[in-house]
């Protein structure tokens, strides 16, 4: 049955699962979250598959379960947004994790307006413990326009997955940020202080020389997933691209002196032109040699749903343990028989996955595999039932 396993590690690599689930949520409860008043769920480290008619709450629980990462969670909503209405009382999430065979109780909430709180274990901690304990990768369907969007949509797809590898790295990205805004707000001014732009340039090109590692670090482990891997997906050739005009050196020396010596022309522009900020994250469907942006749009699910699987072997190889999957509506433009195939990996994988759909029919194979829900919604107030 998938999800009951332990890993053993294969000399060639690859991975095996055979005991207990490594990293599940056992437990989840929910209070006053987007359209449920309360909920509460008890697991067992299988797969969850949750269906039910569209605006019906599906994805607010996988919204729910992304909320124990760090950051604004898998929709970047504000915290006031998910408060359910009209009682608008705040919101709470709390969950029993299973993480390398060690139970951790995790509390992240909301109220009157604060900022959002996190208890592990019963003492309060940073959004960044999270990452430590419940890596997490996800695929919902505003990706499905990923390689034909903006390089801003592909650059957080890469970060998320940095993240997953490096916990540290979304604290590392926050602060290049900030520095970048201060710096663009001197030149937006037109500023001329050198010292001003000197101690801030120095702070970015610090921290974007670890960006550009951590992602380049990133794209090697998700391509070493992908090679000789048994799968029904296509193997997508990824790399990091810049701007013809906005090439981030990977040293922090050399980046300082880019960003000194393009003071005028950025100035000009009011914004920092060079940097980790605008690079882009390139993928080309291998056995095609095709681009990603120039596949069908099977093809270019076909490719995302790929590197989230490679994402996941490459955690379970390099931690012990796969993440914790989030695939909303991850039926669209699947074909059945790579549905049937990406359930398959799912479970070779031993990975909790928490997956939607319309209907119980997309989930068909899964059997007993997966714990079943089925999402009602009645009055604006979401309520779950199990089905299997």
């Amino acid at each position: 049955m998938c999800g009951l396993h332990t890993t053993i590690h294969l000399t060639d690599g690859s991975i095996l699962m055979s005991a207990l689930s490594l990293l599940a949520v056992d437990r989840l409860t929910l209070s006053h979250f987007r359209s449920y008043k309360s909920l509460s769920l008890q697991l067992d480290g299988r797969p969850i598959a949750i269906y039910g008619l569209n605006g019906a709450g599906k994805t607010n629980i996988l919204e729910a379960v992304s909320m124990l990462s760090p950051g604004r969670g898998f929709k970047r909503a504000g915290t006031e947004d998910m408060v359910r209405r009209p009682e608008a009382l705040g919101w709470k999430i709390a969950a029993g994790l299973d993480s390398l065979g060690h139970s951790h109780e995790i509390e992240t909430w909301v109220e009157n307006g604060s900022n959002r709180q996190v208890r592990i274990d019963g003492k309060a901690a940073a959004q960044t413990a999270l990452g430590r304990l419940a890596r997490m990768v996800w695929l919902v369907p505003t990706m499905d326009r990923l390689w034909v969007d903006s390089a801003e949509g592909r650059r957080r797809f890469l970060d998320r997955m940095t993240l997953s590898f490096e916990p540290k790295h979304g604290e590392i990205t926050l602060a290049y940020d900030k520095a970048m805004r201060e710096r663009n707000r001197l030149l937006k001014d037109q500023v001329h202080n050198n010292s001003w732009y000197a101690a801030l340039e120095s702070q970015m090109s610090d921290l974007g020389a670890e960006i550009q590692r951590n992602r380049k670090a990133a794209i090697v482990k998700i391509t070493a997933a992908q090679t000789d891997a048994k799968t029904a997906f296509p193997v997508a050739d990824i790399s990091l691209i810049a701007p013809a005009d906005a090439e981030c050196p990977n040293d922090a020396d050399d980046l300082a002196d880019v960003l000194q010596n393009n003071r005028i022309r950025d100035m000009a522009a009011g914004r920092s032109l060079i940097g980790p900020h605008r690079a882009d994250l390139n993928a080309v469907y291998q056995t095609k040699g095709v681009a990603a942006k120039l596949c069908s749009t099977g093809e270019q699910k076909a490719l995302l749903v790929s590197l989230v699987l490679a994402n996941a072997r490459a955690l379970a190889s390099e931690t012990g343990a796969p993440p914790i999957i989030l695939l909303d509506e991850v039926s669209a433009h699947l074909d059945v028989e790579r549905r049937a195939a990406l359930f398959d990996e799912i479970c070779a994988l031993n990975a909790q996955a928490w997956m939607t759909g319309t209907g119980a029919e997309l989930f068909e194979g899964l059997e007993d595999r997966a714990y079943c829900l089925e999402v009602t919604e009645q009055n604006g107030e979401s309520a779950v039932a199990e089905r299997c």
